[in-house]
């Protein structure tokens, strides 16, 4: 959430990053309610230093043995003016602050200006994509023969976009998820949480997923609880009203099942691992001192890159422009990973700087070593997310007999097997 002030002090660069960032928020309209919120609040302040004036004049009536009865008619009816105006200015404030919720983050300004992904910066490769001497077999395929998931039978259960996986699927997701969360605690210096999968609204609302994008959550109507669509939601949320005791910067890695209705994608849908509303992730969070927030936002990048690196996989890294960063971000780094038989980069890792924006929202706050109490900044990445790294896997590690051949740095989380077949 961006604070009034810089909405009201800094009109004009606002309204170039709600440009930049092709957004149809109606700013005239906040700004309009803060001055009718301010301009209500001076009326009333009016009105109750005469209330207290007079109310004083009155009383030294009385004590005087005169009649103040028309004095305290006006008083009366002054009083319920007063009355009215609270509850305007009540009013007020709820639209205000609601409407200031569906304002984006100011994009940082070293985010290139674009209108969307295709305007976005690609900063570094990693490896070059392997050139194979047959025709490469999607994923599903590839699965499905080797008995490592059922999409047939998950649908059955819940319908389409909800992975079933099996035996060595299953074990395949399971050693991803310890791989990642050893490399993350043991070298990375991240502290591990286990949080809940099911979260409340003012949660939600403080990392900024409402009330923007509500139709793309699962929402519990009767308790009024959304499952997680990131463990960032969560793990965020762990400060929400507090002023954090302990020093900065703090590191936290946890992993959740992850859910998105994702409404609004349909013909986007694809047909395997690729785009799914049930998907497994390992998450980084960082709350961090805002001086520091942008050092700390490229080892966020490298530490996703680095469990890439170690599963030897063929990823690049894209800084996203304007258009195409996420509601809360300032700055934003995708990681994509190279998928043979889709001949197309995948996006595995978000790695955002939300500065102060989730902060303010939640309410998470840190005293500097002066003694003030400020937001901290906030970041979060994937570390990373399981279903298109499998995919990546499968079709990338794919040989000539139908088997795949599995990362060295999963053996040992596979009991010692090297290939799938």
């Amino acid at each position: 959430m961006l604070d009034i002030k810089t909405l009201r002090e800094e009109e004009a660069d606002v309204r170039r990053a709600l440009e930049a960032r092709a957004s149809n928020v109606d700013l005239d309209g906040v700004l309009a309610l803060d001055r009718e919120r301010r301009t209500l609040l001076s009326e009333v302040e009016v009105l109750k230093n005469r209330r207290n004036v007079v109310s004083k004049e009155i009383g030294a009536l009385k004590k005087a043995g005169k009649d103040a009865g028309d004095m305290q008619k006006d008083m009366r009816a002054v009083g319920d003016q007063i009355t009215a105006m609270d509850q305007r200015v009540r009013e007020v404030e709820e639209k205000l602050n609601n409407a200031i919720l569906y304002i984006p983050n100011i994009p940082h300004a070293s985010v290139p200006v674009g209108k969307d992904a295709s305007d976005n910066k690609v900063v570094r490769q990693h490896g070059e994509p392997r050139k194979l001497d047959f025709e490469p077999k999607p994923h599903w395929e590839i699965g499905e023969k080797l008995g490592l998931f059922d999409f047939e039978r998950a649908a059955r259960m819940s319908g389409a976009g909800f992975p079933l996986y099996m035996g060595k699927g299953a074990l395949l997701e399971r050693a991803l998820i310890q791989f990642m969360l050893d490399l993350h605690i043991k070298e990375h210096g991240y502290l591990e949480i286990s949080p809940p999968f099911v979260v409340n609204s003012a949660s939600m609302r403080g990392t900024g997923q409402l009330p923007k994008l509500a139709e793309d959550m699962y929402h519990i109507a009767s308790d009024d609880l959304y499952l997680i669509p990131t463990a960032e939601v969560p793990v965020t949320n762990l400060y929400r009203d507090e002023i954090i005791r302990q020093p900065l910067p703090i590191y936290l890695t946890a992993y959740t099942p992850c859910f998105r209705r994702e409404a609004g994608a349909a013909g986007k849908m694809t047909r395997g691992l690729i785009r799914v509303h049930q998907f497994d992730k390992v998450e980084m969070v960082k709350f961090v001192e805002p001086e520091t927030s942008y050092d700390e936002l490229e080892t966020l990048v490298q530490n996703a890159e680095d469990v890439l690196k170690r599963l030897g996989m063929v990823y690049r890294v894209v800084q996203l422009c304007t258009g195409d960063l996420s509601f809360s971000a300032a700055k934003c780094y995708d990681i994509e990973l190279w998928a043979a038989a889709q001949n197309a980069w995948l996006e595995v890792s978000s790695c955002s700087n939300f500065e102060d924006f989730q902060a303010r929202r939640a309410q998470i706050r840190f005293r500097d070593k002066e003694g003030k109490v400020r937001f901290v900044h906030t970041l979060n990445g994937s570390g990373v997310a399981l279903a298109r790294l499998v995919v990546a896997i499968l079709e990338n590690g794919q040989q000539a007999d139908g088997s795949v051949s599995l990362p060295e740095a999963l053996w040992s989380y596979m009991g010692g097997l090297q290939r799938l077949g």
